[in-house]
């Protein structure tokens, strides 16, 4: 199951969190964000109790969003010691996201 993250959790979510963390940037009037939704919903169950997948919207948390120059979305942060250490921009397969995710768990 997916989380959601904000300007007021994130740190508490994402950098504090003691798994490796997926951050997927997007917006509800975006296209390709529509496509990797389902995509991250099946990691985030296929991976449960060993990854976070947390959901930000652009529109409602802007904070967060200009901190890690978010300028195209989707954009697929993710994370490991609080740290981020990879990024995906772009609708791409699920096995794109699988290639960024394993060598973090």
């Amino acid at each position: 199951m997916t989380v959601e993250a904000t300007d007021t959790n994130f740190e508490e979510l994402v950098i504090k969190s003691d798994k490796p963390v997926i951050v997927d940037f997007w917006a509800e009037w975006c296209g390709p964000c529509r496509m990797v939704g389902p995509i991250l919903s099946e990691l985030a169950e296929d991976y449960e109790g060993k990854v976070v997948v947390a959901k930000l919207d652009v529109d409602s948390n802007p904070n967060v969003t200009r901190k890690y120059g978010i300028r195209n979305i989707p954009t697929v942060l993710y994370f490991k010691n609080g740290e981020a250490v990879d990024k995906q921009v772009g609708a791409v397969p699920k096995g794109h996201f699988l290639s960024k995710l394993e060598p973090l768990l």
